[in-house]
């Protein structure tokens, strides 16, 4: 087909058949992304994650030490929850330095906290994407088909709704054996009706416009509307979601790695690394004070990624 305008056919007609301007989606993902950096939560929350990504990539290079290893195994002196020896900040040049400390396995808290950018944010990208492409299959054959489709698939994710979303993930983890890959099946699990029900929603919206009613009148498949009209026009408030869910998710995990259902010592994850050491609360606090601080800003800088997406693409806020 030419992309010059036929007579007697209606615009949006072309549009449905695939004659959009390249030219106008590229201005329109332009417009998308400086409605992004327009928003001053989006660019903080940008910030903080690309120095955490730097972190998690470069962390074999900043790590001073291996993250598993006990300083008895390297022959140098330490103390059980030994605080923070910087050479600059006055601590005698005689002694090792520790940024963050040492552990109550005498292992340097610094190197392991670098380590644990690595294994949060491949949880946290890994639990949600698992999520997303099972509830969004969900949701979207739900929203599309209508019927006792929709009510057999929205009554199951109810019922998984209907749990306390931790104490079911603790659940299954204790039936799938302790673990954090099995750690983030469950909370993948768990979230699925989330996304369900985003993209449900989203489908149940796209599918009444003008552009799916001429795709429909041309003849053009079931799967060829649901996967070239509805989808592509139904992502960005999963998109939304999926941002804002990612920090919930590493959060989540955390939680499941502090009671011992998810990463196994010796991983450096920051929520075992606070669950190992927080007996040594009162006389170590920097053990749970800089994992702790690092979840934080991680679980911050999707939340805030999330929050400006949802003002950016929002069209009653963007105008």
């Amino acid at each position: 087909m030419t992309s010059a305008r036929e007579p007697g056919i209606p615009d949006k007609v072309l549009i449905a058949e695939g004659a959009i301007n390249p030219m106008a989606a590229g201005s329109l993902r332009r417009d998308t992304a400086r409605n992004v950096l327009r928003q001053r939560s989006a660019v903080v929350g940008l910030v903080i994650l690309a120095v955490l990504v730097l972190v998690a990539i470069l962390a074999p290079i900043l790590a001073p030490y291996n993250p598993d290893d006990s300083m008895l195994k390297l022959g140098e002196p330490g103390v059980r929850g030994q605080p923070p020896c910087v050479h600059l900040l006055g601590c005698p040049a005689d002694q090792p330095q520790h940024l963050m400390g040492l552990d109550s396995n005498l292992r340097d808290e610094f190197s392991r906290v670098l380590f644990g950018a690595q294994i949060s944010l491949r949880v946290g990208i890994l639990t949600v994407g698992f999520a997303i492409v099972i509830g969004s299959f969900i949701g979207a054959i739900a929203g599309y088909a209508g019927g006792w489709v929709d009510n057999v698939f929205m009554r199951l994710m109810d019922v998984v709704l209907s749990f306390p979303s931790l104490i079911l993930a603790i659940a299954i983890v204790t039936v799938l054996g302790p673990g954090l890959i099995n750690a983030q099946l469950a909370i993948g699990i768990v979230s699925i009706p989330i996304y369900a029900r985003v993209m449900r929603a989203s489908v149940l919206s796209v599918r009444e416009t003008d552009f799916v009613t001429a795709s429909r009148a041309l003849g053009e498949s079931s799967g060829g509307i649901l996967s070239r009209r509805v989808l592509p026009n139904a992502l960005t408030p999963l998109i939304v979601q999926g941002t804002l869910g990612i920090g919930g998710a590493i959060l989540e995990v955390a939680a499941l790695s502090f009671v011992g259902l998810g990463a196994q010592i010796p991983t450096a994850e920051w929520g075992s690394m606070i669950a190992l050491d927080r007996n040594l609360f009162q006389s170590a606090p920097h053990l749970i004070f800089f994992p702790g601080i690092a979840i934080t800003l991680c679980v911050l800088s999707f939340n805030l990624i999330g929050d400006g997406l949802r003002d950016a693409l929002d069209p009653r806020l963007n105008r």
